[in-house]
């Protein structure tokens, strides 16, 4: 499985140019990207990066990457990233890692968004991987009640529990949140429940990334499959 996700990460590195400004993505996957993109810069590639979270930033420092922030520089050309569950209109959960209000951040400031993933993350339908909600404490128990509502209201059900880190302890964000993961089986309406999750007060952002990913490349004991995403109708050329 490693194995794989490094194949589609230097899959990814194929469309880097000398030049670009990058979004570095956050998982096991993203640090393939982060270490094969390392050794292009050892040998020459002049980028730049923005990490999104403190793990990829050292991960990045380690690696010899140049890093700059979104304060410095006022666009990406290319964010590579993971996910934890894409679908066929490439949709995608993520968040496992914790690091989703970064990630959608550095994302949505991107021109493209390639994900780059082992082929098992490939779903028909988004919701088997529980889903990241990323809360304030404060007043947790009002947040849950009307995140609960939300799911009724967008036609899914689940348990939901608040994450815990590998001590025991509640697992707290590099933006100092809590993260709420709940098991919903199956999301019928992701932009809807996306829609609907960002309108509670106390979530600060969800792992329903709706619309950001450009193209996914999957890794597989076939080879490496490049999807993109098809464009509304209106939107053809």
């Amino acid at each position: 499985m490693d194995q794989l996700k490094r194949q589609a990460a230097a899959r990814a590195l194929e469309e880097v140019r000398d030049g670009m400004q990058l979004g570095l993505g956050t998982g096991s996957t993203a640090k393939h990207f982060v270490e094969l993109l390392g050794e292009r810069v050892a040998a020459g590639l002049k980028v730049i990066g923005v990490p999104t979270s403190e793990a990829t930033r050292a991960d990045a420092e380690r690696c010899g990457v140049p890093l700059t922030t979104l304060d410095e520089i006022d666009h990406l050309d290319i964010t590579v990233d993971g996910a934890d569950e894409i679908d066929p209109e490439l949709n995608l959960i993520k968040g496992g890692g914790g690091a989703l209000l970064r990630e959608k951040i550095v994302a949505a400031a991107s021109d493209r968004m390639i994900v780059i993933a082992d082929d098992s993350k490939w779903v028909p339908t988004l919701g088997k991987f529980p889903l990241p909600v990323e809360v304030i404490p404060f007043g947790l128990g009002a947040t849950r009640r009307a995140i609960e509502k939300a799911f009724a209201e967008c036609g899914v059900s689940g348990q939901m529990a608040v994450r815990k880190a590998k001590d025991g302890h509640v697992f707290v964000t590099d933006g100092g949140h809590w993260i709420v993961d709940a098991q919903l089986g199956r999301i019928v309406n992701p932009p809807g429940l996306a829609k609907a999750l960002s309108a509670i007060p106390g979530v600060v952002e969800h792992g329903l990334f709706i619309g950001l990913a450009s193209s996914a490349v999957l890794a597989g004991g076939d080879g490496i499959r490049v999807i993109e995403r098809r464009k509304p109708k209106g939107d053809q050329e």
